[in-house]
């Protein structure tokens, strides 16, 4: 870990955010007058993926009786990572933020179909439609899903 502080880890949390909303842009079907919509859906994202799963390491893995901390930390690239670290302090993982968002919403490189539909409906829609799909989005099975495979991974062993 580098020990950065919170609004380094705060700041590149915002960079994931304007990173997934640029590649949500390229494959939504989206005028000029979205975008907008786009970096905050790009935005909202990355913050509730990434913020619900760090707590979900760590809960996930208590109940299994393999107790894991999951901290948010800074790479060496000003990128965002999560260190997972054991209960006697050595690490079990350090994944980079956007490799956990691209492993939660797509499948092979592309939008999961599911998401795709969400995400679009997010787009196009009032802004009470956009939360509401939002929403269906962060519960939708394949990201759930995902969810429970990387959650697997990180107790494998």
């Amino acid at each position: 870990m580098t020990g950065t502080s919170a609004p380094d880890t705060e700041t590149a949390l915002q960079s994931e955010g304007a990173r997934l909303a640029r590649r949500l842009a390229q494959v939504l079907h989206a005028t000029v007058h979205d975008q907008p919509r786009i970096q905050l859906i790009g935005h909202s994202l990355a913050s509730n993926l990434i913020g619900a799963f760090v707590p979900t390491v760590e809960h996930v893995s208590r109940r299994a009786g393999r107790p894991l901390t999951a901290l948010l930390d800074v790479d060496t690239f000003g990128h965002l990572a999560i260190h997972v670290v054991a209960a006697d302090g050595t690490t079990r993982a350090l994944l980079r933020g956007a490799d956990l968002l691209d492993r939660l919403l797509f499948t092979a490189g592309h939008l999961h179909p599911v998401v795709r539909e969400h995400l679009q409906r997010a787009v196009g829609g009032s802004e009470h439609q956009a939360t509401r799909a939002l929403v269906d989005c962060l519960r939708s099975k394949p990201v759930l899903s995902s969810m429970q495979r990387q959650l697997s991974i990180l107790l494998a062993d």
